[in-house]
């Protein structure tokens, strides 16, 4: 499947299958990432629902021509939603680049391949670069970039040596990224998301390029008090965060968007942190900023996003998804950068330490580094008296 975006075709992958019982499952592909389409209708129309991020795609199916068409439709609040084309194509490679032509080409195939330091022509933040060549015909390149507000997940496309191209359609991302390599294997390239985004990207090669440290780019307000401000829970009930159950247990406070594709990988990892360590007296607190003030909608896509993740600690709404707002709303941190952000609080209602963004399941080593260092602190505050 494509979309059909300013910068061109997006390719992405879809898998139609079913399940001996009369029902159809589909199944979204972005290199080794495997998205389960959570409602799918197969009358006048195929539609495949992500009630999750509120985004849909509704398709007509041409079995006698072969052909798919329709429009991927993402509603972000009260505003116009995004609707964008989408059709099928034959399968092959993601991308159709052309082939090398000279046999120094073809040796330098295995392009790019590494970490790279990068930066965004609309950003002031620094971002790291992680791709790998491969041998496979249908997605020969793959990666994703990492930055301090949250990591790109799956980007998969193809390499001839010189150009580059990579994708990703997750229901909420639409991501589309060109680069062209230049001397000294350094790299030129565009970056389009959805209809609407359009910039320019370099990277240069750097196997040691780092990110700023997570753990020290928000801090915790001088003054700051955990029962000053109140969050309504699901039924609208006002709670603050220093009332029962929440007050003298270790916790982790968990401030993110069910928009956001990054704070599901957070969440998916919150929701199992939970489970894995409620039994020694660890509280999660998951607190939503959602994109409208309509509060039953906001409720709406926090229950879907808790039905995804088979979240089962309490989540309160804290206000409008516009940082500086949101800042406004949470009156504990100097500022809100990054949805997701992650607070650690101790039984004793000390802030332990503060993360902005997430390394999700795509940055791999960086994500098991990540797990790890959430996972130490969350036992040193339960062993502590």
């Amino acid at each position: 499947m494509v979309l059909v975006t300013p910068g061109g075709d997006l390719p992405f992958g879809m898998v139609l299958a079913g399940d001996g019982k009369g029902n159809l499952l589909a199944t979204l592909v972005n290199g080794d990432e495997r998205i389960e389409v959570p409602d799918v209708e197969n009358e006048q129309q195929l539609v495949l629902r992500f009630p999750h991020y509120d985004s849909e795609l509704r398709l007509e199916v041409d079995t006698g021509e072969s052909t798919i068409t329709g429009e991927w439709i993402k509603r972000r609040g009260t505003g116009k939603p995004t609707r964008m084309q989408v059709v099928n194509r034959t399968a092959g490679p993601r991308f159709d680049l052309p082939v090398v032509a000279t046999a120094t080409e073809a040796e330098g195939l295995s392009w790019p391949n590494g970490r790279y330091r990068v930066n965004f022509e609309k950003s002031s933040d620094p971002a790291v670069g992680e791709f790998a060549y491969r041998d496979d015909a249908s997605s020969n390149c793959q990666g994703t970039f990492l930055t301090t507000l949250g990591d790109y997940r799956y980007l998969a496309g193809m390499s001839n040596g010189r150009t580059m191209k990579l994708s990703c359609f997750d229901g909420a991302h639409a991501f589309l990224f060109h680069g062209e390599r230049q001397a000294n294997d350094t790299i030129k390239g565009e970056f389009w998301s959805s209809d609407t985004w359009h910039e320019t990207w370099t990277a240069v090669p750097n196997e040691n390029a780092m990110l700023p440290d997570g753990w020290k780019l928000t801090k915790w307000r001088d003054g700051a008090n955990l029962g000053r401000s109140k969050f309504r829970d699901l039924d609208g009930k006002p709670h603050s965060l220093s009332e029962p159950p929440f007050q003298g247990k270790a916790r982790v406070i968990e401030v993110f968007g069910s928009w956001c594709p990054n704070c599901h990988d957070h969440g998916d990892y919150m929701a199992e942190l939970y489970r894995r360590y409620q039994d020694r007296g660890l509280q999660v607190i998951g607190l939503a900023f959602e994109h409208d003030q309509d509060f039953a909608r906001s409720v709406r896509q926090v229950k879907s996003f808790a039905k995804r993740h088979q979240t089962q600690f309490p989540i309160l709404i804290g206000g409008l998804s516009d940082k500086a707002k949101a800042s406004e709303s949470l009156l504990l941190l100097d500022q809100i950068r990054s949805f997701p952000t992650t607070i650690f609080i101790d039984k004793h209602d000390q802030v332990r330490g503060i993360y902005q963004g997430w390394s999700g399941p795509a940055t791999g080593d960086a994500h098991k580094r990540l797990r790890e260092r959430f996972e130490t602190l969350v036992e040193t505050m339960l062993r502590e008296v």
